[in-house]
């Protein structure tokens, strides 16, 4: 009886408020060091990659409102250059005069309107923040390179960075893109079209995000090649995710031997 009485006031003991809150605060600390620990390279990379992304989007989208902008004024010299970085590098250290002269026009014969300088300055600073944004995006592929040259050398060396680590992106992690088959490492990116298929029964995606590799883009038979890549990148990530030598060159020749 006299030991029931002990446990029961212990039991009473850790339910009081003082012993609740302890237990919380232990629970809130282990749970911020796990998160704290979850936070790998893979997750960094991920990041970036997304970052880039945005920072290719959205500079686009701003390049294309700036040439429609700037077509008010001097429509002529927008239409004779593609590239939007160089465009707004252009504008912005020439005047209409000596861009029109070189694209052989006279400024009397254009058809951009006369507008005032201050107009044309609020024109130039988007110019200004579109080159930044190009310019970012060129400083966080070169961190990415590094960083995937790191992280999973083979798999760098095999896919590329941009493509390695926009593989990883849809993955989740890089353990997830390791655990996956090849098959699946073929189809990541095309996920909309592979729902799609098994949906509506639509044509069934060979190639997701390899596509984009020189060996699947350059090649005839682009399934057989995507297939390939798929394999030896299942290969090459098995291989980082577990330290293992590096054979990124003999897998990436292997491949280009093969589709010759």
């Amino acid at each position: 009886m006299a030991k029931e009485n002990e446990s029961y006031k212990e039991l009473e003991s850790r339910r009081s408020p003082e012993s609740l809150k302890r237990l919380y605060l232990e629970n809130l600390k282990l749970t911020k060091k796990a998160i704290k620990e979850s936070t790998g390279k893979d997750n960094l990379i991920i990041q970036t990659i997304k970052s880039i992304e945005d920072l290719k989007v959205g500079a686009n989208k701003l390049a294309k409102r700036l040439r429609e902008w700037y077509e008010l004024y001097n429509p002529e010299f927008s239409r004779s250059i593609s590239d939007h970085r160089k465009f707004s590098q252009l504008i912005i250290s020439k005047s209409r005069s000596e861009l029109l002269k070189e694209i052989g026009l006279k400024e009397a014969e254009s058809m951009g309107a006369d507008i005032d300088k201050k107009d044309i300055d609020a024109i130039l600073l988007l110019a200004v923040q579109i080159i930044t944004f190009y310019d970012t995006k060129e400083k966080l592929e070169e961190y990415l390179d590094n960083a995937m040259e790191q992280f999973c050398p083979n798999t760098n060396a095999l896919a590329g960075s941009l493509i390695a680590a926009k593989l990883l992106e849809q993955a989740g992690s890089f353990e997830k893109l390791m655990g996956m088959p090849s098959s699946t490492i073929q189809l990541l990116g095309a996920e909309k079209a592979l729902f799609r298929h098994l949906k509506t029964g639509a044509r069934c995606p060979k190639y997701g995000i390899i596509l984009q590799h020189p060996v699947v883009a350059k090649s005839k038979d682009k399934a057989k090649a995507a297939r390939m890549l798929a394999d030896k990148i299942s290969i090459a990530v098995k291989v980082d995710y577990f330290k293992g030598e590096f054979i990124g060159d003999k897998l990436r020749k292997g491949i280009e031997d093969k589709l010759k």
